[in-house]
């Protein structure tokens, strides 16, 4: 985590709460990720908040309290998570046809990358692309983990698509997905290297670049959202000042195509909630 702050948490009025950025999560901030920084915890928000760190451009809040879907093949959540959100994909839906290994243009990744309405109650929006400058971990058994939070999941696409997503409820939950093409081996090695990077990194490492020397103090496994040919699930925890900020990641690939979904909570440290609606439509649409 960088120490890059404009202050501590702030409110403005109630129901609409607003938070100051307190840090840059590496290169999370330069994808503009954390680019909203807002979405404090509602004042009358009974559940564990999340926030993710930005939402769609047309959107000036944050996020908090992203929720996984009851009604998506399973929930990504741990049992002890907070509700979920109830969503479920529309169910016209249909693939590109990367299930059978085809490397997409940039022009199917755009038009395969989760639109408005493809899960009802969730909108789009763009999101920039990362600079060329990003953290990389200090060991090399955990740069597959900077890599993610660089935006460039390695082995690096051939294309990539970035969005946003905010949810109905005062835009959250918020996160935030980069769609990648890989080939079906490339693809398969990137979540192959995460999964021995959760397992070697656990403990937790120490990155440097971007904005300056970052900590995360450990890093696990999570259950994952039954779509796709593979999946895999996590959380990065990072320090600022002392303060543990969960990063939650879920990676789905179809074929040789790798969506990466991503969001956060800078609340309350508790694990922040993926809708498994958002990756099952997301399946569904590569397939």
């Amino acid at each position: 985590m960088s120490t890059r702050t404009e202050g501590r948490p702030e409110e403005d009025t109630p129901g609409t709460a607003r938070r100051v950025c307190l840090a840059a999560v590496t290169a999370a901030l330069s994808l503009g990720l954390m680019g909203a920084c807002g979405g404090g915890e509602r004042s009358d928000a009974k559940e564990a908040g999340s926030e993710a760190p930005a939402t769609p451009r047309a959107s000036s809040t944050g996020a908090s309290s992203t929720g996984a879907s009851s009604s998506a093949p399973s929930s990504s959540a741990p049992s002890s998570a907070a509700p979920v959100l109830a969503a479920t994909p529309r169910p016209d839906l249909t693939g590109i046809g990367a299930s059978g290994g085809k490397a997409l243009t940039q022009g199917e990744l755009d038009r395969a990358i989760l639109a408005d309405g493809d899960v009802p109650g969730f909108r789009s929006g763009p999101m920039d692309a990362p600079p060329p400058r990003g953290e990389n971990a200090d060991r090399s058994e955990c740069l597959p983990l900077t890599a993610v939070l660089n935006g460039k999941p390695e082995p690096l696409g051939k294309a990539v698509a970035y969005r946003q997503l905010v949810g109905p409820d005062n835009d959250r939950p918020a996160v935030s997905e980069f769609l990648t093409t890989h080939g079906v081996q490339d693809a398969s090695t990137l979540l192959n290297r995460l999964r021995a990077a959760v397992t070697a990194c656990a403990d937790g490492f120490t990155a440097s670049g971007g904005d300056g020397p970052s900590t995360y103090t450990g890093v696990k496994r999570l259950s994952t959202v039954k779509a796709g040919d593979d999946a895999l699930a996590y959380q990065l925890t990072g320090d600022f000042e002392g303060d543990p900020v969960p990063l939650v990641f879920h990676l789905v690939r179809v074929g040789g195509t790798v969506a990466t979904f991503y969001t956060a909570n800078f609340e309350n440290g508790a694990t922040p909630l993926m809708p498994a609606a958002l990756l099952a439509a997301q399946a569904t649409k590569l397939t």
